[in-house]
């Protein structure tokens, strides 16, 4: 199935783009594992009825401020197709080259927003430059001060009809309910892990990588439903490697711990054996797997066992391969809810204590 030609390189003299900068969504159809939020947004477009504002919450990349992006071009799209942008316009290609002057973007992790609403507040009465909406994307909204928000409330509660808010959060609980209520919410979902993988091999496939079909499910369990992260981690992984990839080089460049070692960990735990246990740790971190990374895949495990022995596993194929899932199942009947609960809390500090910027359990 793989040969040993090398992956095409970049022969153009362009910088380099990030996969996950390539394959950003254009149209609400192109969004994978959020049709909930997007077959409302693409109805109120073609309905000419959108709101004023937005709060779009839920897990880092999983298409938050992408959304809001095409959403930008949707309202204003000269051409627009059910709902949905062109993509070929002026106004859809000013925004997808950068050089829109209706889309701003404000990033309120930097600077509390403050800043930024007030000179928004002093703007926002005036109509757009070229398009029917100007829109304002708030990333990080949950890091925005109190007088920010305050700001912010009394253009909402009055905004004029050509302005639109997109308000993105990983915190919504951050968000005063006062400006919550001014908002249409949607809560973006983790990414089921087949869409996730599926994803990744139409990534490669397309990107002339030449890859193991066991590797996609790997990252797409260590990417934990953000695709974003995913799509970083097969980046990382072409870069390392020239010719076919297999489940060897991709431990080897993203540390990964294989999952022989993680159910190693898990059996040991089982049958209460602590020294079965620190010996798989031992020779997974001598093997070079990220310890850090081992300890949420043990999260992962364990949490998935706590939802089949209490019955909430519904969704559970979800988060894992059905294989995994199988495995787990036969497992969960030696365990007690406490005793996992212990466990899983006791990880979930490990983890706090050693964060990192790599992909987390969040």
């Amino acid at each position: 199935m793989f040969d040993q030609q090398s992956p095409p390189t970049n022969t153009t003299g362009e910088p380099h783009r990030a996969l996950y900068l390539r394959w950003r969504p254009k149209r609400f159809g192109d969004v994978v594992g959020q049709e909930h939020v997007t077959r409302t947004l693409r109805n109120a477009v073609k309905l000419g009825r959108p709101s004023h504002a937005y709060l779009f919450t839920g897990p880092r990349g999983t298409g938050k401020t992408s959304v809001a992006r095409i959403l930008y071009r949707a309202v204003n799209c000269q051409n627009a197709q059910e709902g949905d942008p062109d993509n070929t316009c002026a106004l859809c290609r000013a925004a997808l080259e950068g050089r829109a002057l209706d889309l701003i973007e404000i990033d309120a992790a930097s600077t509390g927003g403050i800043a930024d609403i007030r000179d928004l507040r002093e703007k926002v009465a005036y109509r757009p430059n070229e398009g029917r909406y100007r829109v304002y994307i708030v990333d990080e909204a949950h890091e925005m001060s109190n007088a920010a928000w305050d700001a912010l409330l009394k253009t909402l509660e009055e905004p004029p009809p050509h302005a639109l808010f997109v308000l993105a959060t990983t915190e919504a609980h951050k968000v005063p309910p006062t400006i919550v209520s001014r908002c249409q919410r949607f809560d973006f979902r983790r990414i089921p892990f087949a869409e996730t993988r599926e994803q990744l091999a139409r990534v490669a496939e397309s990107e002339g990588m030449q890859i193991e079909p066991a590797v996609f499910e790997r990252l797409a369990l260590v990417a934990r439903g953000g695709l974003r992260d995913a799509l970083s981690l097969l980046d990382q992984l072409s870069a390392f490697a020239v010719g076919s990839i297999d489940m060897a080089v991709a431990r080897a460049a993203l540390s990964l711990p294989s999952i022989e070692a993680v159910r190693g960990a898990i059996d040991g735990m089982t049958r209460r054996d602590p020294s079965t246990v620190m010996a798989v740790i031992s020779d997974a971190a001598e093997g070079g797997a990220d310890l850090r990374l081992f300890a949420e895949e043990l999260v992962v495990h364990l949490r998935a066992l706590l939802l089949l022995r209490t019955g909430a596993d519904a969704r559970l194929s979800d988060e894992l391969p059905v294989a995994e899932v199988a495995w787990l199942r036969e497992r969960a009947p030696a365990w007690s809810v406490r005793a996992l609960i212990q466990l899983v809390q006791t990880l979930w500090r490990v983890r706090a204590t050693h964060s990192s910027s790599r992909c987390r359990l969040r």
